[in-house]
C-alpha cells in the first residue's frame, strides 16, 4: 500500500480546519452583527465581536487556500469569498458606529454596504462549496452540493430582486394604496421573509459546510490508517 502523500494530508487538514471556522463564523457574525445594531449589552465592548467573528470568516478561507491551487475555477471562487469576507470584516465597525450615530447617513450607507456584501458572500461562498465538492470523491455530497447550492443560490438572487423592488417603492414621492397595502404586509411579513431568504439558505450552508468537513475528515484519517 503506498503511504499518503503528507502535503495534500496537510492541505486537506487545514481545508477541515477552514471550514469548521466557517461553521462557526457564519451564524455567530448574524447574531453578532445583529446584537451590535440594536443591543445595548454589547457597547461596552464597542466593535470587537463584529470584527472579532468577522475575522473568524477571513480566517477559514484563507486556511483553504493551500487546497488545490492549480485549479482555477476553484480558486477563481476562492478569492472572491476571500475578496468579499474582507471588506464585510472593513465594513463591520460600521455596524456600532451606526448604533451608536443613527442620523449619520454615512454609517448608514456603509451598514447597507455591508448588508449586501454579506449577501453575495453567501452567494459565493456557495459557489466554493459546489466548486469543492466536484474535487472530493464523494458522488453523494457532490450531487448535494450541486443541488442545494443551486437552491441557495436561487433564494440569494430572490432576496436582492425583492430588496431593489421594495427600495424603488419605497421612493415613490406618491405611492397609490396599493402600494402601500403592498408596504405593510411586507412590514408584518418581515419575520416570514427573514427566515426564508436569509436563514434558510444559511442553515443549508451550514449543512454543506458540516457535511463537506465529514468527508475530508474520513478521507484524512482513512489515508493514515
Amino acid at each position: 500500500m503506498s503511504s499518503p502523500n503528507p502535503q495534500l494530508l496537510r492541505s486537506l487538514g487545514k481545508l477541515a480546519r477552514g471550514l469548521s471556522a466557517l461553521f462557526w463564523g457564519l451564524p455567530a457574525a448574524l447574531l453578532i452583527g445583529a446584537e451590535t445594531a440594536r443591543a445595548e449589552w454589547l457597547k461596552p465592548l464597542g466593535f470587537l465581536p463584529a470584527l472579532a467573528v468577522n475575522a473568524l470568516l477571513v480566517y477559514g478561507l484563507w486556511q483553504m487556500g493551500d487546497f488545490q491551487k492549480q485549479e482555477r475555477p476553484w480558486r477563481h471562487a476562492l478569492d472572491r469569498a476571500q475578496l468579499l469576507a474582507l471588506v464585510i470584516l472593513g465594513l463591520s465597525p460600521f455596524i456600532y458606529w451606526h448604533n451608536k450615530l443613527p442620523e449619520q447617513i454615512f454609517f448608514a450607507d456603509a451598514v447597507l454596504v455591508l448588508e449586501l456584501a454579506g449577501v453575495m458572500f453567501l452567494f459565493n461562498l456557495n459557489l466554493v462549496l459546489k466548486r469543492l465538492g466536484a474535487m472530493l470523491p464523494d458522488e453523494t455530497l457532490r450531487s448535494e452540493t450541486r443541488q442545494f447550492t443551486a437552491f441557495n443560490c436561487w433564494l440569494l438572487v430572490g432576496l436582492l430582486f425583492f430588496a431593489i423592488l421594495l427600495a424603488a417603492l419605497l421612493q415613490l414621492p406618491h405611492p397609490s394604496p396599493h402600494v402601500g397595502r403592498i408596504l405593510i404586509w411586507v412590514n408584518r411579513a418581515s419575520s416570514l421573509l427573514l427566515i426564508f431568504f436569509i436563514l434558510l439558505p444559511l442553515a443549508m450552508t451550514m449543512a454543506l459546510i458540516w457535511k463537506t468537513k465529514e468527508v475530508i475528515l474520513d478521507a484524512v484519517f482513512g489515508a493514515r490508517n
